[in-house]
């Protein structure tokens, strides 16, 4: 039997997988106008960072976490998620130290061993974004900002934003204690129940229909805030709607993540079926104590590229034609042909036109198939009396229409013709 990819993760292939470039770039471009720093942390860490980073409820440290011990003994897991890595790093290269905040963005591969579907993968790619030291909420506000920027550049008109507050240390124990107190009251199974106990927020966050039918009497965090919770919250929610970003306030929106305090929100596309959600994020003022670092408040979002790409094919932004590879094809007929038309495509490169050419010795017909498949605007036929008389056919792929051109000037006739 030939190898095949693992269940859960797939292979993005030419020409679907430009697109998913695309869509990396243009999910960060926003970043990149507002000071955002790339940083680029291991794709594994000690399994310690998530373990306390994430949170011991959560799903993912306590189901879905990909963990091996190293030939040393040392237990190591790929990361499920980007934040807790950031502010590691952030920690030990004493970042803090410097200008606060300190804006990161990142790019790369997050692992969790998720039951497959569609949308939900267990290798997949975000793009996040994270601003440490300061806790202002227009720095929350900026971020949303960001994130919704990044997906209308795109082009993407059904993406919601639900926005919630989760209070903080203040205010967050007495919420806690009411809806423990009403959970305990309804039929759930042990993991659940046990759940209950050690973070009730979770609980909110159970996708199963059994559970959500027993949630609905359940108390709201935004009945239990703090009078400086709610006065942050609100400022988030007026410098949104100022900068005219819409948003549905959500009183029951947790995350799946045991860090989050007060700005909590979520990116959402109505054509995604039951993995609906796009990006999310929000602010988590004690993750840095958590992982024996100071005081350091934070705030920060992912977005998910993968699932970016199904709403843009949801709402039909992406085009089933093969996208150009190159500009121009070599079309060689003979060895001598070939190894001009090899320097030709070489100088043509270096001149910043892309261009390919037929390889293996194929005859006219088949380097010309070879041409259409590539998508190139021309052809360059160069074949025995062709060399003889110094020149090359220039073909137009699009009218057909053939000109000849002198070996010596066709780089610069090219350059002229594809800019």
């Amino acid at each position: 039997m030939s190898f095949q990819a693992p269940k859960g993760t797939f292979d993005w292939l030419p020409p679907r997988s430009e697109r998913i470039l695309a869509v990396r770039e243009a999910l960060a471009a926003p970043l990149r106008g507002a000071g955002y720093g790339y940083i680029e942390t291991p794709v594994f860490e000690d399994t310690q960072l998530f373990a306390r980073g994430v949170g011991e409820s959560t799903d993912i440290v306590s189901k879905e976490m990909y963990t091996f011990p190293d030939k040393a003994g040392r237990s190591l897991t790929l990361r499920p998620e980007g934040t807790a890595s950031v502010v590691r790093a952030v920690l030990q290269h004493n970042l803090h130290a410097g200008q606060l905040p300190v804006k990161m963005w990142y790019s790369g591969s997050q692992f969790r061993y998720e039951r497959a579907q569609k949308g939900r993968y267990r290798h997949f790619w975000q793009v996040g974004a994270e601003a440490l030291g300061s806790e202002d909420p227009a720095l929350d506000a900026e971020l949303i900002l960001l994130g919704a920027r990044g997906f209308a550049s795109l082009g993407l008109e059904n993406v919601t934003l639900l926005l919630n507050s989760l209070g903080d240390k203040a205010c967050r124990p007495a919420y806690r204690a009411a809806l423990q107190e009403f959970l305990r009251g309804l039929d759930l199974d042990a993991d659940t129940r046990a759940r209950v106990e050690i973070n009730p927020l979770r609980v909110l966050d159970d996708k199963r229909p059994e559970v959500q039918a027993q949630l609905t009497g359940a108390p709201l965090v935004v009945d239990h805030l703090c009078a400086a919770c709610e006065a942050y919250h609100e400022e988030v929610r007026s410098l949104l709607a100022a900068s005219g970003v819409a948003f549905d306030d959500d009183p029951r929106l947790v995350r799946g993540l045991d860090y989050y305090t007060r700005t909590t929100f979520e990116f959402v596309h109505g054509g995604l079926g039951s993995q609906s959600a796009v990006g999310g994020g929000g602010r988590y003022d004690g993750l840095s104590e958590m992982l024996d670092g100071p005081p350091l408040p934070g705030v920060g979002w992912a977005l998910g590229v993968d699932r970016t790409f199904l709403a843009m094919e949801a709402e039909g932004l992406l085009d089933d034609h093969a996208r150009s590879r190159v500009q121009v094809y070599g079309v060689p007929l003979g060895e001598e042909a070939r190894r001009r038309m090899f320097l030709i495509v070489n100088e043509l490169r270096a001149a910043g036109v892309s261009a390919d050419m037929a390889f293996g010795g194929k005859g006219l017909k088949g380097a010309m198939k070879g041409a259409d498949r590539s998508g190139a605007g021309f052809a360059l036929i160069l074949g025995e009396r062709d060399l003889a008389a110094e020149a090359v056919q220039v073909k137009n792929l699009t009218d057909a229409e053939q000109t000849e051109v002198p070996l010596a000037k066709v780089v610069d006739v090219l350059k002229g013709k594809v800019q």
